[in-house]
């Protein structure tokens, strides 16, 4: 195994890791409509997440099958409105659902040799695949690191 594959397998392993404490999040029975920013609540952060993961999913599935990726376009101020109006009234169960879903996808195709660099969204550079992985994983742990804030656990991840 090279070193860029090594180092491509752990991206992959740090985001299955972040995605488990989001999982665990959201099993724990908090009030998830309790506001976290001054516009999204747990939940909306959870469709968040889950919205540029099936983007994420469906740049790098597309590439690998040798489609055109279609990457998501507008501000991102835009985007991320989009994100949460879309997935306001899906049920959490149904979010991981389609998140997990997702995180099969990336997997799939990640590791394809003929997948160099994949699209973030219209207007913004393309990211190398460790690079996106490590973007997507520190989304992740950021938004998880604002929720613990306001939701509160002794053991919280830093």
């Amino acid at each position: 195994m090279t070193d860029k594959q090594e180092h491509l397998e752990n991206n992959v392993r740090i985001l299955r890791n972040e995605l488990e404490q989001l999982f665990t999040f959201f099993e724990q029975g908090y009030n998830y409509q309790k506001m976290v920013y001054e516009f999204w609540n747990a939940k909306d952060i959870l469709g968040h997440i889950t919205f540029w993961h099936e983007s994420f999913a469906k740049n790098v599935s597309d590439l690998g099958k040798g489609i055109k990726p279609k990457p998501l376009k507008g501000k991102l101020s835009e985007v991320n409105k989009q994100s949460v109006e879309t997935t306001k009234n899906e049920s959490i169960k149904n979010l991981i659902t389609r998140l997990k879903e997702a995180q099969c996808t990336i997997e799939a195709f990640i590791f394809e040799d003929t997948i160099n660099m994949i699209p973030y969204k219209k207007g913004s550079r393309d990211y190398s695949k460790t690079e996106h992985l490590e973007v997507v994983s520190n989304h992740i742990h950021k938004h998880l690191k604002d929720m613990y804030k306001i939701f509160g656990k002794a053991n919280k991840q830093n």
